[in-house]
This record gives structure tokens, C-alpha cells and sequence, in this order.
């Protein structure tokens, strides 16, 4: 990571499709799904309310993405953690074309899992697709004799 800068997005937002995957001959694969986010507020000059939705492209990996595809269904609740990746590609007209994705290194599915679908059964709230180091620490025996002078 550069010195000074940051590039990290968290967003809680419903699953606008399923999941689509892509796998590829390395046994990678790659899953993608749209999530919206909203945003309301009151208009103080008409007193109207007001509705902004944003749709946000997903991009998960691997292992990531097979979790998704099997637990996630359209209209599902989902924290999403990651980073901001805009990819450029040319047209079959010439064409510089630009699509700007968040490519997630967690996610939290918010969906109970008896609302979830059609009822399939869910994972762990919590998925992490990148492995990282935990510490874990010891928790202090209430019943244990301390030996400390004061």
C-alpha cells in the first residue's frame, strides 16, 4: 500500500441478482452480482421525501464466490468489505469502455436464513475470502490461585 492513501469501501445494501460465476481452466474462479444501496432524505422546499437508490458491482473470488452462489438469492441483505477496482476495456465499436466494480475481501450475509430465498440453509454470518492471520489470546481461569504480592 502507497504511503498516505487508502482505498477501502463498506457497504450494507440487498443483492439485485443472483450470483454469477465465471470459473476459469486454473480452477480459479470469479463470482459477480450487483448490490443497491439506498439513500432517503426529506426535500426541505417540498416537504417530499426522496429516494436515491446506487448500484454497486461485486466482484468475489475463489472460494468467496462459491459461498455466494450458494447461499446468496436476489433481494438478500449483505455487509460488503473491500476495495474500489475500475477495469477499461475496448468495445466491439472501438470504444474505451470503463466499469468501475468493488472487489470484496469480506462479507457478512444481514438475511435471517428463514427469510432468505427459498429457504436454503445459510453459513456462518461471517465469511473472510482471504485468510488472515489471527491472534488468538488466552482467556484469564477465574478459579485460578494468584500468586501476585499484591
Amino acid at each position: 500500500m502507497a504511503t498516505g492513501t487508502l482505498n477501502k469501501v463498506m457497504l450494507i445494501g440487498h443483492t439485485g441478482d443472483e450470483v454469477k460465476m465465471h470459473y476459469f481452466d486454473d480452477n480459479n474462479c470469479l463470482g459477480r452480482f450487483p448490490v443497491a444501496t439506498n439513500e432517503e432524505y426529506v426535500n426541505k422546499n417540498t416537504n417530499e421525501r426522496v429516494s436515491n437508490t446506487e448500484w454497486h458491482n461485486v466482484v468475489v473470488r475463489n472460494k468467496a464466490a462459491e459461498i455466494c452462489e450458494k447461499y446468496l438469492r436476489k433481494g438478500d441483505k449483505v455487509y460488503i468489505e473491500g476495495r474500489i477496482k475500475t477495469r477499461k476495456w475496448t468495445d466491439d465499436k472501438g470504444n474505451d469502455r470503463y466499469s468501475t466494480e468493488i472487489h470484496c475481501t469480506e462479507f457478512t450475509f444481514l438475511t435471517p436464513k428463514d427469510k432468505s430465498g427459498q429457504g436454503n440453509p445459510q453459513p456462518p454470518a461471517e465469511a473472510k475470502p482471504q485468510a488472515k492471520a489471527s491472534k488468538q489470546v488466552a482467556e484469564p481461569d477465574e478459579n485460578q490461585d494468584d500468586d501476585l504480592p499484591f
